[in-house]
């Protein structure tokens, strides 16, 4: 891993899961921290316990399903002087299990493309041409390994179509030391994954940062 220590890293849903987890790791590592969630208040008890390691840090929110929330989110991160380095794009929103997925609803892709796909879609050209000029950046962007399960279409399109945006613009950057990866934690045991899944979110942490 490089070193983080002085760096700004901006993380989406760090108020729990995985994204609080990464962001603690990444405060224990010198990393100074913009936290991002629904609402600012859901962000508290990360924010106390990162500054009380040492670094520096606020907390911005946007529902992400709102584009426009979104683009206000990144100019007020802009509006703070605050250079960003690295980019966690761990925020995600999975849909109802389709039993019955011949009757899956045109909102689970909708509302699923919103969050998965088009909001870290954002964030990446935001922050990667400021990356590119300054000549350092990472970005990592969650992804599933779901396949072959069209009772969850909506969520695993959504990754998909990440995944092939990530892919395409890590095509144009060779070259520059910026970085843009995608990285599949794994069914863990969050909010998201539920009580029932294999894998504790602490055994992500490795593989993302």
């Amino acid at each position: 891993m490089i070193d983080v220590k002085g760096k700004w890293a901006f993380i989406t849903g760090a108020s729990r899961g995985i994204g609080y987890l990464s962001a603690k790791f990444m405060a224990e590592q010198g990393c100074n921290l913009v936290v991002h969630s629904r609402k600012l208040e859901h962000c508290n008890k990360i924010l106390s316990e990162v500054k009380a390691l040492g670094v520096e840090a606020y907390a911005v929110s946007a529902e992400l399903s709102d584009p426009d929330e979104v683009k206000s989110m990144l100019e007020e991160i802009d509006k703070m002087g605050t250079d960003i380095d690295i980019v966690l794009n761990n925020a995600g929103y999975q849909i109802g299990y389709r039993t019955e997925y011949f009757k899956t609803p045109v909102s689970d892709y909708t509302e699923s493309f919103k969050i998965n796909t088009i909001a870290p879609a954002l964030i990446c050209y935001h922050f990667l041409p400021k990356m590119i000029s300054k000549g350092f950046g990472r970005i990592v962007n969650t992804t599933s390994g779901i396949r072959l399960e069209p009772e969850q279409a909506g969520y695993s399109a959504s990754k998909a179509a990440l995944d092939k945006i990530t892919i395409d613009l890590g095509s144009k950057i060779e070259g520059t030391n910026v970085m843009i990866n995608l990285a599949d934690p794994g069914w863990c045991r969050t909010d998201l994954g539920g009580p029932n899944a294999p894998n504790s979110p602490e055994s992500a942490i490795p593989g993302i940062l």
